[in-house]
């Protein structure tokens, strides 16, 4: 490769190369010299086109170098690339000769250290924060007694083994198991894919689907625990509508799953412990319960028998109550023949002294003064009504009159503006018409003068006549007499050529 730079021959017999050649030439030296490499540096500028690919810049004190992740590298990456995180990337280096520069490519990404992980996830916690899912409001409380668990953990560990030994030491439940990678680069995807499809069940198969959700694991360093901290678990625990307790680590372990959730359990076995109550102790406590409600409901009926028998000691005997009202019954019922009779004899005796007050011809009389009041009013009442007719007529026609007068003359306002607008209208219409014709007439008059003959005559033609006749040819020209040139300025008259 040296000597594809080394001049050997001096002056004009340099060799001459393409600026491709130079570029490939020192694309293959740096990626034969370089190969893979690992990085340690501050990720400064990142871009996310709509490519899926990941552009950035890896820097330190001194220097910066660019970075790329492709797209199918990037969608598998565990560790987002994220501005001020200090990571260590991993790939092979490499140049772009379209704008002259040497970049990394990456295939591997991770946090530097403890540090960065400490800082990467307080960054995630604000930003939670500000977006209320680690909110209160969102927590939803857990079932009393849960008809099936599911539980998110690794199979072949020591966790699901404690909580299915504490279960069944407490009360025994359903558990159903999702395995899954409880750290690693596979840890997060699978993890939030088993709350996913947990909640998917409430749908898809209510009758197997869990009534709790309990994801855990074994203590561990916070690089171990760190599938709990990313977004994709976070987000899938918040949209979880089942109850899901979280159980990650020892009681010193804080991941971003533990504020999440909607309870936190020290240990796999607390969470345990918090799913379902104590078997024995419910029994005992429904023993309890039920010896409680047997001598509160004895005691209740003991007293309400007591009551009972002080109250109806206090009340009157029966015949007692009824004993005034017999009496009463029967004098009322020896006095009531005696005064009905009484009072029959009282009523004919008043009938016999109106009877005999009245006559026939008093009757007819009465009758007779009657008909002739009758008759008399009725006259009146017909004059009356005759004058009311009358005079409503009179009041009627005189509306009416008014009336059509009013309407008439609104009929007649209502056509004179009608008239008025019309003739503005037309008017209107009259003069843009004229406006229209005389635009027409001007642009014909142009249109006239532009194809006319004398434009023509002003480019610096002429028009030869004989009179009233032009002259196009030669040979006419020499015959003909009184010739004249019509020039643009005028006509200017030639005598005849044969002269």
């Amino acid at each position: 490769m040296s000597d594809l730079f080394e001049n050997q021959i001096q002056g004009i017999n340099e060799p001459e190369f393409s600026v491709s050649e130079i570029s490939n030439a020192i694309k293959r030296l740096i990626e034969e010299e370089f190969s893979y490499v690992r990085i340690r540096g501050e990720i400064g500028r990142v871009s996310l086109p709509r490519s899926g690919h990941v552009y950035l810049d890896l820097k330190d004190e001194k220097s910066v170098i660019a970075g790329v992740i492709w797209k199918g590298v990037a969608d598998k990456l565990m560790t987002k690339p994220e501005e001020g995180m200090e990571v260590i990337a991993r790939g092979r280096v490499t140049t772009f000769g379209g704008q002259s520069k040497y970049q990394i490519i990456i295939d591997d990404l991770r946090p530097a250290g403890v540090g960065a992980l400490m800082a990467m996830l307080e960054k995630r916690k604000k930003q939670f924060q500000a977006e209320g899912i680690f909110n209160q409001e969102h927590k939803k409380p857990l079932p009393f007694l849960p008809e099936i668990i599911g539980v998110i953990t690794s199979p072949s560990g020591a966790v699901i083994k404690d909580i299915l030994h504490r279960l069944s030491d407490r009360f025994p439940r359903k558990v159903t198991l999702w395995p899954v990678a409880v750290q690693g680069d596979n840890c997060a995807r699978e993890v939030s894919r088993a709350i996913d499809g947990f909640n998917s069940l409430t749908v898809q198969n209510p009758l197997i689907a869990p009534d709790l959700i309990i994801v855990a694991r074994g203590g561990g360093s916070i690089e171990d625990l760190w599938g709990f901290n990313e977004e994709l678990v976070v987000r899938s625990a918040f949209k979880s509508t089942i109850p899901l307790i979280s159980a990650i680590g020892h009681e010193t372990d804080t991941t971003l799953l533990d504020y999440v959730a909607d309870v936190r359990a020290p240990t796999p076995s607390a969470a345990a412990e918090m799913a379902v109550p104590v078997r024995h102790e419910l029994l005992a406590l429904i023993d309890a319960n039920e010896a409680r409600l047997s001598r509160a409901l004895s005691q209740v009926l003991l007293n309400r028998s007591q009551r009972l028998l002080d109250i109806s000691r206090s009340l009157p005997r029966v015949f007692g109550l009824l004993e005034g009202p017999t009496q009463r019954l029967d004098s009322i019922s020896t006095r009531l023949p005696i005064s009905l009779t009484s009072s029959v004899k009282l009523k004919k005796s008043r009938l016999f002294e109106l009877s005999t007050g009245i006559k026939p011809t008093s009757l007819i009389m009465r009758l007779e003064n009657s008909q002739s009041k009758f008759e008399l009013q009725a006259k009146q009442l017909k004059t009356l009504l005759g004058y009311y007719i009358d005079l409503r007529k009179q009041t009627l026609g005189s509306l009416f009159s008014r009336i059509e007068s009013l309407s008439l003359k609104r009929e007649i306002l209502h056509e004179q503006k009608n008239l008025k607008d019309l003739s503005l209208r037309i008017r209107k219409a009259y003069e843009m018409s004229l406006t229209n014709l005389e635009t027409k007439l001007q642009a014909i008059d142009r249109l006239r003068e532009t194809l006319g003959y004398r434009e023509t005559l002003n480019r610096g033609y002429a028009v030869i006549r004989s009179g009233d006749n032009v002259i196009t040819e030669k040979a006419k020209a020499l015959y003909e007499t009184n010739l004249s040139i019509e020039f643009w300025d005028g006509e200017l008259p030639i005598k005849n050529l044969n002269d």
